[in-house]
């Protein structure tokens, strides 16, 4: 197989193989593993240098995900492997592990103050959300035991800073319940919010 290279837009590098088009790389990767045009390549160094130029594309890919927000290894592996195989997105994220920039229990506490303290959901809704984004359940148990959260207290706050106006529409309470239900409050956790608006106990 003979090899061949031409520069693309910006700073990309385009591979040939006996004059057909195979992958694309970029100019630093190229330039630590230059090979000049016309050289012939076996089958063995050919897959060495796929598997590099897949691995460089998968750290580059954690970096930009990573750089827009906090993310569980399994949310980062999902959204890798939609531009990389497999074998490239479990380097990437051993890498990432090992640097300490990939950690599922920071990302689930910083996903669960979030959830209770912006989002106001109830426990069950936040542990909902934590499994959802494939953080494992020892995780989550451990961070939510460290979180202290009174969800009666939450639905008077959102009652009050969030619902109050259409409390006064015509069914307004129903919806309201239908509302923080769907936040994933318990009935009785509502029903005990209400007494406590209605009787001034907060």
């Amino acid at each position: 197989m003979i090899i061949k290279h031409q520069r693309g837009r910006g700073n990309k590098v385009h591979l040939f193989l006996d004059d057909e088009y195979v992958i694309t790389t970029d100019v630093n990767f190229w330039l630590d593993n230059y090979i000049s045009d016309g050289t012939e390549i076996d089958e063995d160094d050919w897959q060495k240098l796929v598997d590099g130029i897949n691995y460089k594309k998968a750290l580059n890919k954690c970096a930009d995900l990573l750089s827009r927000r906090e993310h569980s290894v399994k949310e980062l592996k999902q959204k890798l492997l939609r531009t990389v195989d497999e074998k490239s997105a479990d380097r990437a994220i051993e890498r990432y592990l090992e640097s300490g920039y990939l950690d599922d229990r920071h990302f689930c506490e910083s996903l669960v103050e979030y959830l209770y303290n912006v989002k106001k959901y109830s426990s069950n809704h936040v542990r909902q959300e934590c499994y959802k984004r494939g953080v494992d359940s020892s995780i989550i148990n451990s961070v939510l035991d460290n979180f202290e959260v009174d969800n009666i207290k939450t639905i008077i706050e959102l009652i009050k800073k969030k619902y109050s106006t259409k409390l006064e529409q015509e069914g307004g309470k129903e919806k309201v319940i239908a509302a923080l239900q769907r936040r994933g409050f318990s009935y009785s956790d509502i029903k005990s919010a209400f007494y406590r608006i209605e009787e001034d106990e907060f």
